[in-house]
Parts: structure tokens; C-alpha cells; sequence
């Protein structure tokens, strides 16, 4: 049965299990196998789980792993070019930064998608938003305005929708 079939009360179990299951294992991976910590480990999981339930609820989102992949795979390639970028324009004389703010307009509603897209947006160096305009734009500082900003951010943004199995209602 399609999860968005599942009556509310298994489809809130399943994902409490499913998440609980994802924090746990972070915690086994960070902390190991110890059996002194596999209790703390569990009782976090459930605690992490419990937030995690409140913040997002079920259903919002129907994650797409293969396209998860691609972000993920995606996300320190791009660091590190970008990374590269910034470093080489600080250091050289001949390549100045050209700071500004551009306005970018997401296809995202304000709220949790438009939120993760901004924390994404803002871990990749040369970037950086720093609010919304009266419309539904973004304001994003970035060290150089003429490298095309707004296109790398259209990318990064349908790449999210991708992963997040489309536009939120």
C-alpha cells in the first residue's frame, strides 16, 4: 500500500519507526557499538525522533532516495569547486570580488522546503541568503555577481524539489 494510502495513525507509526531507525543508526555510527551506549544511543533516537515528528509531520514530504543520492553526491563536489572559486578570488589581485545582493525568485513557499533550500544554499561558499523581499524572492549575498548566481541556485532548487518528491502544497 502507497504511503499516502496508509491511514494517519500508521502512516505517523511507520515514520517514527523509519526516522527512529535513521537516528539510531547515525548514533551507532558516530558513537559505535558499545553496549553501555546502546541504551543513551536508543533514548536519543526516540527523543530526535519525537522533534523531528513536531517540526515535519508525516506526509509533507515523500523523499526520493535516488534523487537524496544525487544531492548528496552533488553538494561536496560543489563545496569544494566552490570553495576552490572563493579562495582563488581572495587570493588573486587579478580575479577582484564583486560582492552584491541578487534577487533570486524561488519556486518554493515560504516555509520548511524554502527554509532547507536556504540552509543548502547557505553551507556552499559564495553564497549566502540573508532574507526575503515583499514578494516571494530570496535576497542572497554573493561574493561575485557576475558568475551566475541565479542559474546555480535554479539547479540547487530543482534538485531539492526532485528529492523532496516535488512541490510542497
Amino acid at each position: 500500500m502507497p504511503m499516502g494510502t496508509l491511514p494517519t495513525e500508521r502512516r505517523v507509526l511507520r515514520a517514527a519507526l523509519d526516522r527512529t531507525a535513521v537516528f539510531f543508526s547515525f548514533w551507532i555510527i558516530i558513537a559505535g557499538f558499545k553496549p553501555a551506549d546502546l541504551v543513551i544511543g536508543l533514548l536519543t533516537s526516540v527523543g530526535a525522533t519525537w522533534t523531528s515528528l513536531r517540526l515535519l509531520p508525516p506526509g509533507q514530504w515523500s523523499l526520493r532516495p535516488i534523487a537524496l543520492a544525487r544531492l548528496a553526491i552533488r553538494f561536496p563536489y560543489q563545496s569544494l569547486v566552490a570553495g576552490f572559486d572563493v579562495a582563488w578570488r581572495a587570493l588573486d589581485p587579478r580575479l577582484p570580488l564583486r560582492p552584491g545582493l541578487v534577487n533570486y525568485r524561488s519556486r518554493l513557499q515560504a516555509g520548511v522546503a524554502q527554509d532547507t533550500f536556504c540552509t543548502i544554499t547557505s553551507l556552499l561558499p559564495g553564497t549566502l541568503p540573508c532574507g526575503s523581499d515583499k514578494g516571494d524572492g530570496l535576497i542572497v549575498h554573493c561574493l561575485d555577481t557576475d558568475q551566475p548566481v541565479v542559474e546555480q541556485l535554479t539547479v540547487q532548487e530543482a534538485l531539492l524539489i526532485d528529492t523532496i518528491g516535488g512541490l510542497p502544497q
